[in-house]
């Protein structure tokens, strides 16, 4: 006999946590998803360039292109409060389903009005109103079913790819409205639209969540109250009250009003100090959206990013900008803008999951809603405001001024949250002292 101690059985491996950041579309459900998204971006892109192009026929004015872009914009200003709200009484599935058929609709009438010669600025603008009331809907609608799809973890992966897919959708949609308005008319890139948001209608039924979502409260989340009670009130008053929401919202808005319209600033000290042309800006644009593509792919690998997270990432973006806005060259400055659109884009992408993740799941459309309206004010009030700063201090001046105030405003931010936070206090112990949590309140 052997006098071998019994060896314990061992447990079980653990895989380690998958960091890839395609690890979403291992999901049957998402991988449907990210197709469908992939055909109705290329759609609505090749619409949107359609429209430019139909508004400058009509109307001969760039200032009425413009306004049409701005009418479509408007209803997330005023109704994305409502839009969000709507989001979290009615099912889901449903209620992207219905949107999606409803901006078919509107893709078709337009392609039919185009086809018989009776299209005019007022119908335009109309119809342009009338999809960014469905948008106010369908935005949040379709961010939330797509997280609902894979397990909490994966967000970042699911939102990484999202950005992908947009960006893909973006390139194939406007070189096909070109090729598309050629052969086939304008009014047949409208209907291709309409098409391609029926695709997406026709998918969602199909798809099957998996367990361990977004969308399942955590344990001992308070069930979903009555839809009768979700309110518009309700998802602005936990929004206000939830620090880590509004320290996301003052981040997000000091870098998108001082930090991301490189459109503007980068136009014009490419232009300016740096004696570039057009040609040379295109270099810069396409520099920055190759580093948005890698940042979205390095966004997608993070498990659980924290808004700590974001801020830190946006400062390191800031401080970059205050070095690019001193680039002596062209080349110089090529070489700071790819790290620049890295870093923001990996944070913009840690900011969304944050906050698609963050609230509890019956409040999620409100509190997309009330982002969406925050984020409107910002893209219209932020161009202006920047455009004072450089009339004051110049592009480089502007771009230097902004990444300092982001980059300190988040610095005060952080130092100002670890001063007011606790510190722990540790009593010390004796032998037969009851230290476990667990144990001490089963004794009493």
């Amino acid at each position: 006999m052997s006098s071998d101690p019994v060896q314990p059985p061992s447990a079980p491996l653990t895989a380690p946590a998958s960091r890839s950041p395609w690890r979403s579309l291992r999901h049957r459900g998402m991988r449907w998803w990210s197709a469908a998204n992939f055909v109705s971006n290329a759609g609505t892109w090749m619409q949107l360039t359609v429209q430019n192009l139909l508004v400058l026929h009509i109307t001969g004015s760039a200032a009425a292109t413009g306004l049409s872009m701005s009418v479509q914009a408007a209803p997330a200003l005023f109704v994305s409060l409502l839009g969000g709200a709507a989001v979290d009484r009615w099912p889901r599935k449903l209620t992207v389903t219905v949107s999606q058929a409803l901006l078919a609709a509107v893709a078709f009438t337009t392609a039919l009005l185009v086809a018989l010669d009776r299209i005019d600025m007022t119908a335009l603008l109309v119809l342009a109103g009338v999809t960014g009331v469905i948008a106010t809907v369908d935005g949040p609608a379709c961010a939330l079913l797509g997280n609902d799809l894979v397990p909490v973890e994966d967000v970042p992966s699911a939102i990484g790819v999202g950005a992908l897919v947009h960006s893909a959708g973006r390139l194939a949609g406007t070189a096909l409205a070109g090729v598309t308005v050629g052969f086939l008319g304008t009014s047949a890139a409208y209907a291709a639209n309409g098409l391609s948001f029926l695709f997406v209608a026709a998918v969602v039924p199909f798809l099957r969540p998996v367990p361990g979502t977004a969308g399942e409260p955590a344990a001992g989340v308070r069930a979903v109250p009555a839809r009768a009670g979700m309110t518009v009130r309700e998802g602005l008053s936990f929004f206000a009250r939830r620090p880590r929401l509004v320290a996301l919202a003052g981040i997000t808005g000091l870098s998108s009003v001082f930090g991301r319209n490189y459109g503007l600033t980068l136009a014009v000290l490419v232009t300016g100090p740096l004696a570039g042309g057009a040609g040379a800006f295109g270099t810069v644009s396409t520099v920055l959206a190759v580093g948005g593509i890698l940042g979205a792919i390095l966004g997608a690998r993070l498990r659980r990013p924290s808004v700590r997270t974001v801020g830190l990432l946006a400062a390191g973006g800031a401080l970059l900008q205050v070095v690019a806005g001193l680039s002596p060259s062209l080349a110089v400055l090529l070489v700071l803008v790819l790290p620049m659109a890295i870093v923001e884009s990996v944070s913009d992408t840690a900011g969304t999951a944050v906050l698609q993740t963050d609230p509890p799941p019956h409040l999620r459309g409100r509190v997309l809603g009330v982002w969406s309206s925050v984020g409107t004010v910002w893209s219209l009030g932020g161009p202006p405001l920047l455009g004072l700063l450089m009339e004051w201090a110049g592009a480089r001046g502007a771009l230097v001024a902004g990444g300092l105030l982001i980059a300190g405003s988040i610095g005060a931010g952080l130092l100002l949250r670890r001063r007011c936070e606790p510190v722990p206090l540790t009593l010390p112990t004796k032998d037969g002292d009851v230290t476990d949590r667990e144990a001490l309140s089963t004794a009493a």
